[in-house]
């Protein structure tokens, strides 16, 4: 056995330059090896690739790799990777074990010396560390030499640890418990080397993989926080951008896969599904810099709007009621002769006639204040209707509206004040929706806040489209949408998938207060609608329609209201 401490970065390459042949060609294969591993994004194929280059280097047997996870209380010990090519079959497990100095690779996590072990079943009585012999009494299987190395990153911490199991002397030997002791051989000076240096540049890959996962976390997180603030304020579409977001994607991996047709050149790498994701989650946000009256508003008239209405309504009926009081007292005071008779006597009573006339003018005003009220009520309503529906419930509503427009109540200073404003009027007229055409523009406005925003973040180039993408998803292939006017040529297939997306779940959604929800058939047969018009592109609704990209969000064409 040998204990030895390993350097954070040592000249390997240069000292091996000096050497034989066959170690100029282990630099060679070293060099090659550091660019596999620059090349490498995920873990797990980075991880597999570290130790099946250095088994390969050193004709060994088995091997595995250990990572240090720190994120808890105490730092643990992962098994992430192992490799045998002894045993068949996929025997390994990932599993965390506490981070000691009595296994060998806790003992170089902790110390960062490596450790070569000619026989890892005979070790001095002195040593804190011993070999876990359950993988070999399980198999069965016999390790004999062990090399364990620390990896550390370019600040020298220790992120994890590289372990290689029986040296064979032949690199397509296949051990046996039996065999094991003649087949293999300990692991020389100049090995320990080759591997400590590939232990480095593994280190620095791992090191750079895990900052790159960081940086994706922390995008991630803050593209999270970023819908999550969209939906604070406005809570009426609560669930949109990740449902769309959820729609676009299973449409453009949809897009992808077809190899025939007007849809055959679109094709997208993983990174730019990963593009369009964030444009459809953050297609909204630029809602942030609408008013949050307008975006939370239900009706045609705002909360307060309507309580200042039912105000003066309440007052108008209350000014009738005492209108009415001072018409009995000064009719009495002109007629102080009459005397309240009896039921029998009533009827024939010219005075008694007169004051129940009043009670009938006033039942009749309030009546009318209250066939008022409830107009309002009704046409405070967003309802979508068809077009001849709309064009006669419009006609009979302005008609109405007018007679009330001109109704005046008397306020309590005593002037003469509409019971409804001009601007209530034009509110309640609306014909669809709830919006003005004022607050209309305000609301389509967040387009372009949306991606002025998006264009202030320092995007990486397999990013740097997600303004572009979100900023178009109200435009129209004809020309007609918002707020550049753009026509097909002008929009990019992101962009369309994702505008097809966005319409279908503002029909189908159910968290808008201002419409009713539409089945899933029938929000199909408004895309296809659209698309006939020139809209929205027509192959993508097929596709949408066809692949049934609905299903993700849990509909199906049996959906219904």
């Amino acid at each position: 056995m040998r204990l030895s401490k390993t350097p954070i970065l040592t000249p390997e390459s240069q000292a091996i330059l000096q050497a034989s042949p066959q170690k100029v060609e282990l630099v060679e294969q070293l060099l090659a090896i550091g660019t596999a591993l620059s090349g490498s994004k995920d873990l797990g194929e980075l991880l597999h690739l570290i130790l099946s280059k250095s088994r390969e280097i050193t004709y060994s047997d088995a091997g595995s790799v250990y990572l240090i996870d720190r994120n808890g209380e105490t730092p643990q010990l992962l098994f992430k990777v192992a490799q045998n090519d002894s045993i068949q079959g996929d025997t390994f497990q990932e599993f965390s074990m506490p981070l000691t100095r009595q296994s060998l690779a806790g003992y170089v996590a902790l110390t960062g010396e490596c450790l070569n072990l000619p026989d890892a079943y005979n070790l001095p009585p002195e040593v804190p560390f011993a070999l876990d012999r359950s993988f070999d009494t399980s198999m069965p299987y016999r390790t004999s030499s062990v090399l364990v190395l620390p990896m550390q990153d370019q600040g020298g911490e220790i992120i994890g640890v590289l372990q290689l199991i029986n040296r064979k002397v032949a690199h397509d030997i296949i051990l046996c418990p039996e065999n094991t002791m003649e087949l293999t051989q300990p692991y020389s000076e100049w090995e320990e080397r080759i591997v400590r240096s590939l232990a480095s540049q593994a280190a620095i890959s791992i090191e750079r993989n895990q900052l790159q996962e960081s940086i994706e976390n922390l995008f991630e997180g803050f593209v999270r926080a970023s819908v999550q603030i969209i939906e604070t304020r406005d809570s009426t579409t609560s669930g949109h951008s990740e449902r769309v977001a959820e729609l676009t994607v299973q449409l453009a991996q949809k897009a992808s896969d077809i190899t025939t047709g007007p849809l055959r050149t679109i094709y997208f790498t993983e990174r730019q599904i990963r593009e369009i994701r964030y444009a459809a989650l953050l297609h909204d946000f630029g809602k942030v810099g609408v008013p949050e009256a307008i975006l939370n508003k239900q009706k045609k008239l705002y909360p307060i709007q309507l309580e200042a209405i039912r105000y003066r309504f309440t007052l108008a009926q209350r000014t009738l009621e005492i209108e009415c009081a001072e018409k009995k007292f000064h009719y009495l005071l002109a007629n102080p002769s009459h005397q309240p008779l009896d039921h029998a006597q009533h009827a024939s009573c010219p005075h008694c006639q007169q004051l129940e006339q009043f009670d009938i003018q006033l039942a009749q005003a309030i009546d009318t204040l209250n066939r008022y009220w409830q107009l309002v009520k009704k046409l405070n309503e967003p309802h979508i209707i068809n077009k001849k529906e709309l064009r006669a419930s419009a006609e009979e509503a302005l008609v109405q509206l007018t007679t009330l427009s001109q109704y005046r109540y008397q306020d309590f200073d005593g002037s003469s004040k509409p019971l409804i404003t001009e601007e209530e009027v034009a509110q309640l007229m609306i014909a669809r929706g709830n919006l003005t055409s004022q607050e209309r523009l305000g609301i389509e406005a967040h387009v372009t806040h949306t991606y002025h925003f998006l264009k202030r973040i320092p995007w990486t180039k397999h990013l740097q489209d997600v303004p572009k993408i979100a900023y178009g998803h109200h435009e129209k292939l004809d020309g007609t949408g918002y707020p550049r006017g753009l026509n097909r040529e002008e929009i990019t297939s992101q962009t369309q998938m994702l505008t097809v997306s966005d319409i279908y779940d503002a029909l189908t959604a159910s968290d808008r207060p201002y419409k009713r929800r539409l089945p899933t058939n029938v929000a199909l047969y408004i895309l296809r609608e659209e698309a006939a018009n020139n809209k929205i592109n027509s192959d993508l609704v097929q596709l949408f329609e066809q692949s049934q990209i609905f299903t993700v969000l849990g509909h199906s064409l049996d959906d219904e209201e």
